[in-house]
């Protein structure tokens, strides 16, 4: 990702979080509940700052212990717990009546893990702010690759310090690690919260982490511990082949994740652009035209950078970040590629548009991010004298049809495109403006055939004053049209290669007294027995 600001960084470093550095899982309340000056009344004390605990405390009084459970090897056991639960010396797997039994005043829900994910997901959206390349990291964790982009925040540290400080705010109990390695940061996250490892250490560092840090399952952990096997650092003496003939080598690859010794990197949960650039308020805001301004300002110096590499943008998106975490993304599509601001200006304000009784700025967007999702090859080419000349005609059509593809939706724009056949109803097939293969190309040529086809062709009853002659009048659909002008005939040959192949046809351009044109065709005998004239489209 491309930056204002920007420069080189140290070794590559990961950071994990939210994960709490506890050994069982804890409740966190959603993203958004609360904000730093005034904390979320349903929170629970221990998950609250001493100054938070005191207005919480005077308002509502003590909170009783909450946990979720879930069905599990058919009863139901207890699957999370705040604090205060975890305090009473209750742990997850618990049944629920024994739970009760013992502690009746245990505030129980369900577990839902679609919820869960969906707050994982928009905790990862909220970490996008510090770097694109944020990855799952299991059920409560994430990892971000902050290579190239701490010193933006004051260097690692003080980045890992406003992550911590941001996310608290909002109420979540977070526990970070810093490591070279993905594994590791997401060990220390768990069992050694707000330490950093240097990369080269890790060895050292992993030695007094517990067991549960390489994530085995518990059949796997109760083996190791009835040999007395409590610490990564009792593996790491052990010779590697006595671990891998009688553990396998998963657990090897585990131990070489945390070490460092093998090196995997994170598999980010989005694609991440090739071109970018975005914009940090001072002041949020929250209004239609400052953030297309803003849009404008940010397209102006992706511009040298598309130039540079002989390409234009085909497809857009921009990231709008809320001080409250929330993350809402606007997409816009060209059919040809582009660079120039004000075009990209005004694809994005249909956008706006079209969405603004869905946008909820809530207290406004401090950071505007816009990335370059998908390029094309571009060709400098100079259409005017001057920039004030204005885009040529095709240009002008391509950008008006974008505009309403954008406004309306995609599908709302089709285009037709040819087939490999010379029969009327199958010569083009519809496609989405967007995915047609051919731009428009100075003008489009007039054609004397129909847009919309009757399918199939449907037979009207025609009379001619001689047989085979023109006809003066014909039926269709229970009324009668008396022709006022006609014009053909066009042969069109049957397709003998083709199993379903048809006879040949003469096809008229045909007007009747009331100005309607129709195009009508005269078909030799069917197999079938068929024939006579048929009504194939409507002139508009």
């Amino acid at each position: 990702m491309e930056k204002e600001a920007c420069g080189t960084a140290p070794a590559s470093r990961a950071a994990a979080h939210p994960d709490a550095g506890f050994p069982q899982p804890l409740l966190t309340p959603r993203l958004g509940a609360g904000n730093g000056h005034r904390p979320p009344a349903a929170l629970p004390l221990a998950t609250l700052r001493p100054s938070q605990r005191e207005v919480v405390e005077g308002a509502e009084g003590e909170l009783a212990p909450l946990a979720l459970f879930e069905r599990q090897g058919g009863a139901d056991r207890l699957a999370a717990l705040c604090e205060l639960a975890a305090g009473l010396g209750l742990r997850p797997g618990l049944g629920l009546a024994e739970a009760r039994a013992r502690f009746p005043e245990l505030e129980l829900c369900d577990m839902d893990r679609g919820a869960d994910r969906q707050l994982l997901e928009a905790l990862a959206d909220a970490a996008e702010r510090y770097t694109p390349l944020v990855a799952r990291d299991g059920r409560q964790g994430l990892v971000l690759d902050i290579s190239g982009c701490a010193h933006l925040f004051g260097g690692e540290a003080a980045l890992c310090r406003e992550v911590a400080l941001r996310f608290g705010a909002q109420g979540f109990a977070l526990g970070w690690g810093l490591a070279s390695q993905p594994a590791l940061a997401g060990a220390l996250a768990r069992h050694r919260p707000g330490v950093s490892v240097a990369a080269g250490e890790e060895a050292s560092a992993v030695s007094a982490l517990p067991i549960q840090a390489l994530r085995i399952d518990a059949e796997e952990r109760a083996r190791l511990g009835r040999l007395g096997l409590a610490t990564v650092g009792d593996l790491l003496a052990l010779p590697r082949a006595s671990l891998a003939r009688r553990f396998g080598e998963a657990l090897l690859a585990r131990l070489d994740a945390l070490t460092g010794r093998h090196r995997r990197p994170i598999e980010p949960r989005r694609y991440v652009a090739p071109l970018g650039r975005e914009r940090l308020l001072f002041e949020p805001v929250s209004l239609a035209d400052d953030i297309l301004r803003l849009v404008r300002h940010l397209a102006g110096h992706l511009r040298p950078d598309l130039e540079a590499r002989g390409e234009g943008a085909r497809r857009l998106e921009l990231a709008l970040f809320r001080v409250d975490g929330r993350v809402e993304r606007l997409e816009v599509r060209s059919a040809r590629p582009l660079r120039a601001p004000e075009r990209i200006e005004r694809l994005f304000a249909e956008r706006l548009k079209s969405i603004s009784d869905d946008l909820d700025a809530g207290f406004g967007y401090d950071l505007l991010r816009l990335s370059v999702m998908e390029t094309e090859a571009m060709d400098d080419r100079q259409t005017s004298l001057t920039e004030e000349d204005g885009p040529g005609g095709g240009e002008a059509l391509a950008d008006l049809l974008d505009r309403l593809s954008t406004r309306l939706g995609e599908a709302a724009i089709f285009s037709l495109e040819p087939d490999e056949s010379h029969r009327p109803e199958r010569a083009q097939h519809r496609v989405q403006w967007l995915s047609a293969s051919g731009a428009i190309e100075g003008e489009v040529p007039l054609s004397p055939r129909p847009l919309r086809l009757l399918v199939p062709p449907e037979p009207v009853s025609a009379t001619a004053e001689v047989p085979d002659g023109p006809i003066r009048q014909f039926l269709w659909r229970r009324a009668h049209y008396r022709v006022g002008r006609i014009e053909g005939p066009e042969r069109i040959a049957p397709e003998w290669w083709r199993a379903d192949a048809v006879p040949e046809r003469d096809y008229y351009r045909i007007e009747d007294e009331g100005g309607r044109r129709y195009w009508m065709f005269r078909e030799g005998g069917r197999p079938d027995g068929a024939s006579g004239w048929f009504l194939h489209g409507l002139f508009a």
